[in-house]
């Protein structure tokens, strides 16, 4: 499965990143995606494409994901067509523009293209693996040990307890 992740689409509408400068945005989303990609999109290839021909310096977080620009004068929406066009497998795009999605979809002429909004990717996204129908462990979204069983005691006191 090849993940095509529309980057500046995203960070500009994650709360968490929207307001940091453009470097900030793409180190954030490449950081997140490094860490949790698996858990937020599923196992395959992920890239993700940014507008800005000539920029340079991504650090890349464990193996993935792999980061690409458009050239000065391309859009990053071309380079999405484009790298969708010429996968013969399986092309998940992560964006809320659906003029990619059509345009994806008519270039790869019918072969297998979803379309997952952008907030999949957010800072708050649900932790569920896509496709398992499993959720991911509460230790992987931030929850402390033991915090599911602080959670029930909070509900059993205060959603059963006696009222006065």
């Amino acid at each position: 499965m090849l993940y095509l992740v529309d980057g500046y689409n995203v960070t500009k509408a994650d709360a968490a990143t929207r307001d940091m400068d453009l470097e900030d945005q793409r180190q954030a989303l490449v950081r997140r995606l490094g860490a949790r990609a698996d858990v937020l999109l599923g196992s395959g290839r992920v890239v993700v494409v940014f507008d800005g021909g000539g920029v340079h310096g991504i650090a890349r977080a464990g193996g993935v994901p792999e980061v690409v620009f458009s050239r000065s004068g391309e859009k990053a929406d071309d380079v999405i067509v484009r790298l969708a066009s010429a996968e013969p497998g399986a092309v998940t795009l992560v964006t809320d523009d659906a003029d990619i999605g059509r345009r994806v979809r008519v270039q790869r002429g019918g072969r297998a293209t979803t379309r997952l909004p952008r907030s999949s990717l957010f800072e708050g996204a649900a932790g569920r693996a896509r496709g398992t129908g499993r959720r991911a462990p509460a230790s992987g979204l931030g929850v402390p040990p033991g915090g599911n069983a602080i959670t029930k005691e909070l509900k059993d006191l205060w959603l059963n307890g006696d009222e006065e």
